[in-house]
Order: structure tokens, then C-alpha cells, then sequence
């Protein structure tokens, strides 16, 4: 394996990093940013809702893009733009700059996770085994310590920009710097790339392929928006769950998120072994069952330790789902579509219902607790979870599996040993 592309795997792994960083570090404050803007209970949920809706905006407009640019440009200039937004949520002072912060920031975090992903794709293809959940690895990482750091700003009482600004000071300089090595294309343009520059199918550009059409990718695009509906569910109402309906201490509510984190950076950080030795229909389909597992647990649990180590479960299954659906996304689009820039569309496509599922998980969730009760209502997670395992076969690639003897030299397929969440 070329240094070139070993800088590549490490630039964007610490792109994943910062991402993660900055994500947790805004949705961990909120109350924060409410009290800080005075904004109200009833308005709160329109700013909450706009970010995941303008993400998705900037998804689509990304996969316009790198028709014209190559991804690791757009992940180069996006990324400064989601820190230094975050910046602006922290030091504003009235409600119409929170509302441009976040629609910028929105707007950017939408073209960061599309490209960070395509180049993941692409880089996975270049190794010729599965590394894709190390990225994502990277990114639970970052939001255990953003968590860790907004817990320290809330304990100590912090201001929104003291919290925020040494953050960016540190993150957005390190991003530039480690943006010189990101890598495009696959791995023969990537042995020619140049530092700085990466590497770019066709000529130096994302490629002009219009991607493989909604139908082919209609499986990994209900596999990613269950995966988030999990997700959602567990980050919303993790700790009103275990506090109302399974009577725990409000300090010990706070747990069980943090434990499904480190389950999560656990599981990730172990999977891309794990689909090597397995292949990745294993790894998807033993997710889905851990996960539903997981929500079966909580919805029956009899008191609050039960009920996390159901929240544990989650961790360990839905871990896998987003980073293999987006590797295999990227495996079809170059099975089906050979031209330059057809994975780059896939991945983009496919990240829309990352925020799909985001938007949707949790007022289901809590519709269905209200209207029913919370114990049946993850139940509905639990089920559309299970899912994936119908679909699992499309994450098969030829053959379906990475190292143990199945790599061949020099391989441009993506899929055998895609990843999940």
C-alpha cells in the first residue's frame, strides 16, 4: 500500500474526528443555545428540524458538484465552514444569527458527511479490503469527547463561545493541514496522486456519471433511514426512557447514551475485522439481530440496568449499519455504472436518508409514546431494524468478503466488505 494512500486513510480519519467533535459538541448544548437566544419551547423544534432538512440540501447539491470537482475539495473548504458555523451558534446574540448559523452550518454538514463518505468509498476500493468502519470509528470517537467537552462547559458553567472557540482554533487549522492528503479515486489513480492534490477520476474532476438510478439503491436507502430511526431514538429518548418508565435516578438517565457511544466506537472500531473474516452480509445481518435484540430488551426491561444493557446492545448492532450501507452503495453504483463519479452520486444520494431517518425517529417515537406508551413504542424500531435483514443480501459484493485469502491485488471492488452505522 502506497504512502499516499496511508496519508489519505489518516487525513480522513481525522476528518471523521473533527466532524464528530463538532456535531456532538452543538446537539449535546442545545438547552444551552435555547436559554442563550430565548428561544422558545414551541419554536425550538423548527430550528431543530431545519438542520437535518438543510443537510439534506447539502447533500443533494454535493452530488451536483462533484460532477465538476473532486470530493476531497469539497470536503476540504466544507469543513472549516461546519467549525466556524459552530462558532457563530456560540457567539451570536440574537435569534436571526442563530438561524443563519445553523442554516450554514446545516448546509455544510450535509456536503461534509456526503464527501467524507464518497472519499471513504473510494479509499476502501484503493485498500481492496474493508476499512470503512474505521473511518466511522473515528467519528464516535470525536463525539464522545465533544460530549465529554459540552459536559465540561455546562459543569463549569462555560459561555457557548469559551466552549466552542478553542475547539475550532485547534480543529480547523489541523482540517486544512490534513486536507493536503486526502485521496480521490480509486487505487490506480490514487498511486499517481500527488500530495495536496489527491486524485480524481476523470481527469481531475468528480466524473460527469448521473449514478445508478433511486430503484437500485432503494434497499440501502431504507436500511440507512431505519438505522437512523434507532439511532434518533436512542439519542432523544434514552434518558427520559430509563427516568419515566424504568424509574432510574436522573443522574444515572444520563448513562445510558454514553455507554451506547462507547459501544458504538467499540464496535465500529472492531467490524472492519470482522467483515474480513465474515463478509459483510454476516456483519449486517448479526448487526440488525443485535440491534433488535437490544430494543426488545428495553421495551420488556423490569428496572434501569436491564434497560441499559438493552442500550448496550443498540450500540453494538446499529453500529455497523450506516458505515457498510454506504460502502455498498458505493460497490453497486461502480458495479452498474462504470462511469467516473457514479459512486461519488450513490453516496450522496444515500446520505439524504441519513437525515431522513434522523427527522423521523424521534417524533415517532414520541408520537407513539404518547398516543400508546413507550415500552410499545420501541418496539416499532425494533422492527423496522429487522428489516435489514431482508435486504442484507444487497450488500454482497464478488465475492462478498475481505482478507483471509479473498483480496486480490490491486481490486477495485468497493462492496466485499462494505459497512454500517
Amino acid at each position: 500500500m502506497t504512502d499516499v494512500l496511508r496519508r489519505g486513510r489518516a487525513s480522513l480519519a481525522f476528518g471523521f474526528f473533527a466532524q464528530g467533535v463538532a456535531f456532538a459538541l452543538l446537539v449535546t448544548r442545545i438547552p444551552a443555545i435555547q436559554d442563550r437566544y430565548g428561544v422558545s419551547d414551541a419554536l425550538l423544534p423548527v430550528f431543530l428540524a431545519a438542520v437535518p432538512i438543510l443537510a439534506g440540501v447539502g447533500s443533494v447539491v454535493s452530488e451536483r458538484l462533484v460532477r465538476r470537482v473532486r470530493p476531497s475539495r469539497l470536503l476540504r473548504w466544507s469543513q472549516p465552514v461546519v467549525l466556524l458555523a459552530l462558532l457563530g451558534v456560540g457567539a451570536g446574540d440574537r435569534v436571526a444569527v442563530l438561524a443563519v448559523a445553523l442554516a450554514v452550518f446545516g448546509l455544510a454538514v450535509g456536503a461534509l458527511d456526503a464527501s467524507m463518505n464518497m472519499l471513504g468509498v473510494s479509499l476502501q476500493r484503493a485498500y481492496g479490503r474493508s476499512i470503512m468502519l474505521g473511518f466511522h470509528a473515528a467519528y464516535s470517537l470525536g463525539g464522545i469527547l465533544g460530549a465529554s467537552l459540552a459536559w465540561a462547559g455546562a459543569h463549569w458553567d462555560l459561555a457557548l463561545w469559551v466552549s466552542y472557540l478553542p475547539v475550532v482554533v485547534l480543529l480547523l487549522p489541523a482540517a486544512l493541514v490534513g486536507s493536503r492528503w486526502y485521496v480521490d479515486g480509486g487505487r490506480e489513480g490514487a498511486e499517481g496522486a500527488g500530495a495536496g492534490e489527491g486524485t480524481g477520476a476523470g481527469e481531475g474532476t468528480g466524473g460527469g456519471g448521473a449514478g445508478v438510478g433511486f430503484k437500485v439503491l432503494l434497499p440501502l436507502c431504507l436500511v440507512m433511514t431505519f438505522a437512523y430511526i434507532g439511532d434518533s431514538t436512542v439519542s432523544n429518548w434514552s434518558a427520559k426512557y430509563l427516568q419515566d418508565v424504568l424509574g432510574s435516578s436522573e443522574q444515572l438517565a444520563t448513562v445510558p447514551y454514553n455507554v451506547y457511544m462507547v459501544t458504538t466506537l467499540v464496535g465500529r472500531a472492531l467490524g472492519d475485522f470482522g467483515v474480513r473474516r465474515f463478509g459483510a452480509v454476516a456483519v449486517v445481518r448479526g448487526g440488525a439481530v443485535v440491534a433488535a435484540g437490544g430494543f426488545a430488551v428495553v421495551a420488556s426491561a423490569p428496572g434501569a440496568w436491564v434497560g441499559m444493557l438493552g442500550f448496550t446492545l443498540l450500540g453494538l448492532g446499529l453500529c455497523v449499519l450506516v458505515p457498510q450501507t454506504f460502502a455498498a452503495a458505493g460497490r453497486l453504483a461502480a458495479e452498474k455504472d462504470g462511469r467516473p463519479g457514479a459512486s461519488d452520486a450513490a453516496v450522496a444520494r444515500l446520505n439524504v436518508f441519513n437525515y431522513v431517518g434522523f427527522l423521523i425517529g424521534s417524533p415517532l417515537v414520541g408520537a407513539l409514546g404518547d398516543a400508546w406508551s413507550y415500552r410499545g413504542a420501541m418496539l416499532v424500531p425494533m422492527v423496522l431494524v429487522l428489516v435489514t435483514v431482508v435486504y442484507a443480501r444487497s450488500f454482497e459484493g464478488q465475492p462478498d468478503r475481505y482478507g483471509g485469502g479473498h483480496e486480490r491485488p490491486r481490486t477495485a471492488d468497493v462492496g466485499r466488505g462494505s459497512n454500517g452505522l
